[in-house]
């Protein structure tokens, strides 16, 4: 497909968890740069993850698609999108959607020009990373110096409105201990031990503010970190998608491991201190642009990655994981000039 001309309206298919969302947001200033910054973008995605957007002037419209495998007759929000865009048809269609319950939708869709998964042929035989994947879906619409610098960017609250709800300092470091697994009943193989997160604030200087962020349904996860000492900031459960953003984007650095927030500092090219060791970290740990500084913890070992495979589900001890210090971590911040 060669470069387009006069695209001037622009729709989005994605569908997955929070970071997936963020991975394709590396399309909206890439679509801009070609096509100009009067472009209209609109985007498909799920209800959560649509809070994203929410005080991006970048991103016209927000489709809600909450049901994805309904099919389209028994779905009122695929009709919707269908109808929407029949009212006024796209100039581009971009589907970063694999799933076969998103094939009838994509071809559904009125647009002039299609491409992504379904309608292109994406040469991922150089690419590893998740964004870089996302990258080669829109390849063919893209000049290719455009798509070099391609990388994601969020925008969320201002931090002055945050700062003045939540009574929060100017200089801080924030903790994300929790992820999407901390709810099932099997062993959390992303996750640190609380014991060393409890253990790595108490070796951080005592007046540096630490700000502890989760999500709502996650503060059963919190408990045994507690009690916090007096720098500890909790806002577990208290902060909207866009309120986060905003705390993530002002603060000294993230500690995390791979999960959204990771992705979320990636976007914000706030510096990142990621512990991994089951997923593999060149895939789908916080991308590595030419902005921003990502700290990969992690002991290489022989077993990892194992993320999804049989090594993983017969593993008893985690000891990816469990074996990352935090006196590790402190050394990796120190070097840093974190702390």
């Amino acid at each position: 497909m060669p470069i387009l001309k006069d695209v001037k309206r622009a729709l989005i298919l994605r569908c997955g968890a929070l970071g997936d969302l963020v991975y394709a947001t590396s399309a909206i200033d890439a679509l801009k740069a070609q096509y100009g910054e009067d472009i209209i973008i609109d985007f498909i995605t799920t209800p959560g993850t649509a809070k994203l957007f929410e005080f991006d002037p970048r991103v016209n419209q927000t489709f809600h698609l909450k049901h994805k495998k309904l099919p389209i007759w028994l779905s009122p929000q695929k009709r919707a999108i269908i109808r929407s865009s029949n009212q006024k048809p796209y100039d581009l269609f971009i589907n970063f959607e694999m799933g076969k319950q998103f094939l009838s939708l994509s071809q559904a869709i009125n647009a002039k020009h299609k491409t992504g998964w379904f309608f292109s042929n994406p040469d991922l035989s150089n690419v590893t990373h998740m964004v870089d994947i996302c990258k080669s879906f829109y390849a063919p619409v893209i000049a290719s110096e455009i798509l070099q610098d391609a990388s994601p960017r969020i925008m969320g609250k201002s931090f002055s409105e945050v700062q003045s709800k939540l009574n929060l300092p100017e200089q801080f470091l924030v903790l994300s201990p929790s992820n999407s697994h901390n709810k099932k009943s099997r062993l959390n193989h992303r996750a640190w031990p609380q014991t060393h997160w409890k253990n790595l604030i108490a070796l951080l200087p005592p007046k540096l503010p630490v700000i502890m962020v989760g999500g709502k349904g996650e503060e059963a996860f919190f408990e045994t970190i507690k009690p916090y000492p007096s720098q500890v900031i909790d806002l577990v459960g208290k902060t909207s998608i866009s309120e986060m953003i905003a705390i993530i984007d002002q603060a000294k650095a993230l500690i995390v491991t791979d999960t959204g927030t990771a992705h979320i500092a990636s976007a914000l090219n706030t510096p990142i201190f990621c512990l991994i060791g089951p997923t593999p970290a060149n895939v789908t740990g916080p991308y590595q642009s030419k902005k921003n500084k990502v700290h990969i913890i992690t002991l290489n070992l022989p077993c990892s990655p194992c993320y999804k495979t049989e090594i993983m589900k017969k593993c008893k001890d985690n000891i990816c994981m469990t074996q990352i210090t935090p006196e590790m971590v402190l050394t990796s911040l120190t070097s840093a000039s974190i702390v």
